[in-house]
């Protein structure tokens, strides 16, 4: 097996949490598969784009899962060699609300201040 372009992270809270990571394990499995194996295709295969990838604005970019009854979204930022997941949740609209957007600026601004 090759070895991946980037390293994955999940986003961590300064008390320690990990929003995307928590979000996951309240999936089903098949879905938690289903993210897990989206997100490995971008660990091995960035640079990709449409349908698995699109760039959402400034360095904020979506993972789009199809999952059997729902679709969820990853947001993620490329960090050097990394990828940092800052957000996950099932869509439930045609655009990302702007909460969401919202919460994964919010993420990425503590994140770029703490590195």
């Amino acid at each position: 097996m090759k070895n991946p372009i980037l390293e994955v992270y999940f986003y961590k809270t300064e008390a320690g949490n990990e929003p995307v990571r928590q979000w996951l394990q309240s999936l089903n499995l098949e879905d938690k598969k289903r993210i897990g194996e989206d997100i490995k295709t971008v660990q091995f295969g960035w640079p990709l784009g449409m349908p698995l990838i699109k760039h959402l604005e400034s360095d904020i970019w979506e993972v789009r899962c199809n999952l059997r009854s729902a679709i969820a979204r990853v947001l993620f930022v490329i960090d050097g060699k990394s990828i940092v997941l800052v957000h996950g949740f099932i869509k439930n609209q045609q655009k990302i609300s702007q909460s969401d957007m919202d919460l994964a600026k919010n993420r990425v601004k503590l994140l770029r201040r703490h590195s």
